[in-house]
């Protein structure tokens, strides 16, 4: 396959379109009033070639404040903002919102990540070379640009968001950043509950294909993840790019963090993101909305007013300009179905209670392994954007999932309806023919029809137990705001196998799962 390549004529084309559409339909609707307004906008874009440090050349696009635009210090310096494109993109990604933060007084640099479109090198992955180029791009920026080297931010999404967290790790001169379905945890997002995130990394593979050139370890990487082989190699690999890893860094330099994330996001789960939360010290916020990977925030990047991208604009108003910018309280959720917006002052504080809810105590259920029962955790991408769109999440008829290869269990109505905030965690036993194995649970919403609605689900597999032995199984399920309606029940099915995961309970195996113990954070 040949390398993705852009000539600078098609490059400027495409910007030129881009800031078109950013400015909105009044350009249509009055030309005569709105020509200068593009004129002004074109006239603060341009495009660049950032040479990195192993001579690997970044694409990138520039916007500089308009004239007169307020924001300047006394030499005349704006702050900057520096965007790295997500997974898959380039530097024209971000066209309509750097024209946003450049009129509102920002300089911007957007960049392709080495390895994609038009930016040499490899795709690192958010290893050593990404981080490297961080710190690159704001040198190039501080020494070519009017930009104020004591206000310097990071915004990115997905790819572009690890690596703002790992620019505030790496480079003590970034005070600010908005990581916007980002990871905190990339072996987590790969591996959580033990468990291989296959389709997510399938699906990663898959966009990068005609986008990237895929470095020698990066596709040995995906080779073993694919193959279940080197699983500890897989491992060292994610962890030395999981923020987490460097949150000591983080917390030395003071940055403002705020983390903005799906609660479907079906590439890098909730679950981190909250643990990574609360282990900041520093100026923080937290986000949570209905939708899945980078969903949230696609009406922004095609121009038009998106709330995550305008919390983001007032957070780096706050942390680099001083501004008195009131955002509330630092926990802010959206909840599922409903729509409602909570307020918190810590994670912690998102459930008041727990109430415990034990399933057929003393009842053993036995299951045949790797079968799909007709529960599922949805399809990647495309499931958590029908839940922000359309309050749809991974539906079922409970009554008639296949009992033979999943457990299914209900609660008594709830009449009063029932509000769960957070992490729902499952404690039972297992019985295994074989050694190795995978669990899912899911917990649905039920309505008097049996329609279940899925709340949180998530995997946990083992290896290594004594066939026909019992052994104690905990599963988290991926944090949630979820209000189930009055007279609803709760279902608990337990599976063996979910299309999302590559599970290891061998074909013909059996499990069986003995009473189950919900823990139900509730508000």
């Amino acid at each position: 396959m040949a390398r993705p390549h852009r000539s600078r004529g098609h490059r400027a084309a495409s910007a030129v379109l881009a800031v078109a559409l950013a400015v909105g339909a009044g350009a249509v609707a009055q030309p005569a009033v709105a020509a200068p307004a593009v004129v002004q906008a074109l006239g603060s874009f341009r495009l660049a070639d950032i040479p990195a440090q192993d001579g690997v050349v970044l694409k990138a696009d520039v916007f500089t404040p308009p004239p007169g635009t307020p924001g300047a210090d006394a030499q005349g310096r704006y702050p900057v903002i520096v965007q790295p494109a997500s997974w898959g993109q380039n530097d024209l990604e971000y066209v309509a919102q750097g024209h946003r933060f450049a009129a509102a007084g920002y300089v911007v640099v957007t960049y392709t990540v080495r390895g994609f479109w038009g930016s040499g090198g490899e795709v690192d992955v958010a290893g050593s070379k990404d981080v490297a180029d961080i710190s690159t791009v704001i040198d190039w920026a501080l020494a070519r640009t009017a930009a104020d080297p004591d206000r310097v931010g990071m915004v990115g999404l997905s790819l572009g968001g690890g690596l703002t967290l790992l620019g505030a790790a790496f480079d003590a001169r970034i005070k600010a950043v908005a990581s916007l379905s980002g990871w905190a945890d990339l072996t987590d997002a790969l591996y959580s509950g033990q468990t291989r995130h296959t389709q997510a990394a399938a699906v990663l593979a898959a966009i990068q294909a005609p986008t990237g050139r895929r470095s020698p370890e990066f596709a040995r990487v995906l080779d073993d993840l694919f193959a279940d082989r080197d699983l500890p190699d897989v491992i060292r690999w994610a962890d030395t790019r999981s923020p987490s890893a460097y949150l000591d860094r983080i917390n030395a330099h003071g940055t403002a963090v705020l983390l903005a994330n799906g609660w479907g996001d079906s590439f890098f789960n909730p679950g981190q993101i909250t643990a990574f939360y609360q282990r900041l010290t520093g100026p923080k916020r937290l986000e949570l909305r209905p939708g899945d990977h980078a969903t949230q925030e696609l009406t922004g990047l095609l121009g038009f007013s998106n709330a995550t991208w305008n919390s983001a604009r007032t957070w780096f108003d706050r942390y680099l300009k001083g501004a008195p910018a009131d955002q509330g309280q630092p926990v802010d959720l959206e909840v599922r179905p409903t729509g409602v917006h909570e307020e918190h002052p810590d994670w912690q504080s998102v459930s008041s209670r727990t109430e415990q809810l034990t399933f057929d105590a003393g009842t053993r259920a036995t299951v045949e392994g790797d079968r799909r029962s007709g529960a599922s955790g949805g399809a990647a991408l495309l499931s958590g954007l029908l839940d922000q769109a359309a309050h749809q999440p991974p539906t079922v008829l409970v009554p008639l999932l296949d009992r033979s290869a999943a457990v299914v269990q209900q609660s008594q109505p709830y009449w009063q309806g029932l509000q769960v905030r957070g992490a729902v965690r499952l404690h039972t036993t297992v019985t295994a023919s074989a050694p190795q194995g995978t669990a899912v649970g899911y917990l649905y919403d039920v309505d008097a029809l049996g329609v279940g609605r899925l709340i949180a689900h998530a995997p946990q597999s083992w290896s290594g137990r004594p066939p026909g032995q019992a052994f104690p199984l905990d599963v988290t399920l991926f944090p949630t705001a979820y209000d189930v309606p009055a007279g609803h029940r709760i279902a608990l099915v337990l599976g063996t196998r979910d299309d999302l995961y590559g599970g290891a309970t061998p074909p013909g195996s059996t499990v069986t799962f003995g009473p189950a113990d919900l823990s139900l954070p509730l508000r």
